[in-house]
């Protein structure tokens, strides 16, 4: 942030405000857990806050320091409504565009409220009184430290907060693996480990409480797995039918479509995953390198995020959204290699 910025945020914080703070839909351990940093800062300070999910988020992520601060929109329809009816000021947490929020964006829109947005995507919207927005960071949660030290409040960072900030980092970066991990962001995470966070039990929590069912459906997804070496390609596709199968539950395929890149010579993994209830079949794409994810999921796939991971959607079948996709790759094979 700049000082005009951090000047800002000083004098709205100054006096109570009736705060809420929204992550994206479909929110990951980045958003829940620079949400829930946020919220145990601003109760330090002496605010009040709230966090509002659009809607349900993976119960390996229920575990974290007061998730019982987070109200789902699906689930408390009214109370949330109500808060968001009577807040003052609004953070928006690793999200850009509110139309990432599903139904929460009408309510966003209509909003009185002055808006903070904290967030690392590209090509952010002009929503917000002040835009913390840098596409160079490796997560939200790295930006909610660095906020944090910008108000001088690193003195407040307890074993909560630093818990849930090492969890953001650590899974936005795929474990500290990701290009946009610097050296910058292990000092980052060596000071959250001073502050509490227990890097160990963290990882556990998170990598290590799979059902039996999730297994299943990760083995059903690699014998999905299709490879097209001459593109440096790999997708897996889940049915519906498949996830029905396997009693998924939310969360159950994070992570599947990263399989794809651990081939020798796999420069593109995508991952198809049909949602019947929405009538979509949600795309993830992961690479490694300069090849845009970003820009295919922009310019083919009503999506976006990072160069090396972006999400997608498309509203025709696995058959001919994979047919389409494969359709495509000859265009990028230069760019593939």
């Amino acid at each position: 942030m700049n000082s005009a910025d951090i000047t800002t945020v000083t004098s709205l914080l100054a006096k109570p405000q009736k705060i809420v703070i929204i992550p994206h839909k479909n929110p990951d351990g980045d958003a829940i857990g620079s949400c829930l940093a946020l919220a145990h800062f601003l109760k330090a300070i002496g605010q009040n806050p709230m966090v509002i999910t659009p809607n349900d988020y993976p119960k390996f992520l229920k575990w974290m320091p007061s998730d019982n601060l987070i109200y789902n929109f699906e689930h408390q329809n009214s109370q949330s409504k109500k808060l968001l009816e009577e807040a003052t000021l609004i953070f928006t947490l690793d999200f850009n565009h509110f139309s990432r929020t599903g139904q929460l964006e009408p309510l966003l829109k209509a909003s009185n409220a002055d808006f903070i947005m904290i967030d690392h995507h590209q090509q952010p919207d002009s929503y917000a009184k002040v835009m913390y927005s840098d596409v160079t960071m490796s997560s939200t949660c790295e930006m909610v430290y660095n906020f944090i030290d910008a108000l001088d409040g690193t003195d407040k960072i307890s074993k909560e907060i630093a818990t849930c900030l090492y969890t953001g980092i650590m899974t936005d970066t795929g474990s500290f693996k990701y290009y946009s991990t610097t050296s910058k962001t292990h000092r980052v995470i060596a000071n959250l480990i001073d502050k509490g966070a227990e890097n160990m039990a963290i990882h556990q929590q998170v990598f290590d409480t799979n059902s039996p069912a999730r297994l299943h459906l990760l083995g059903v997804a690699l014998n999905n797995l299709k490879i097209l070496e001459d593109y440096k390609t790999a997708y897996i596709t889940l049915s519906q039918d498949e996830l029905d199968k396997h009693n998924y539950s939310k969360g159950d395929t994070e992570g599947f479509v990263n399989y794809g890149l651990t081939l020798d010579g796999i420069n593109f993994a995508v991952i198809f995953i049909e949602n019947k209830e929405e009538g979509i079949i949600k795309i993830s794409f992961r690479s490694v390198g300069d090849f845009s994810v970003n820009e295919f999921a922009r310019n083919h796939f009503n999506g976006g995020g990072h160069t090396n991971a972006a999400g997608g959607r498309s509203e025709v079948s696995i058959p001919e959204t994979t047919e389409y996709f494969e359709s495509l790759l000859e265009k990028y094979k230069s760019q593939l290699q």
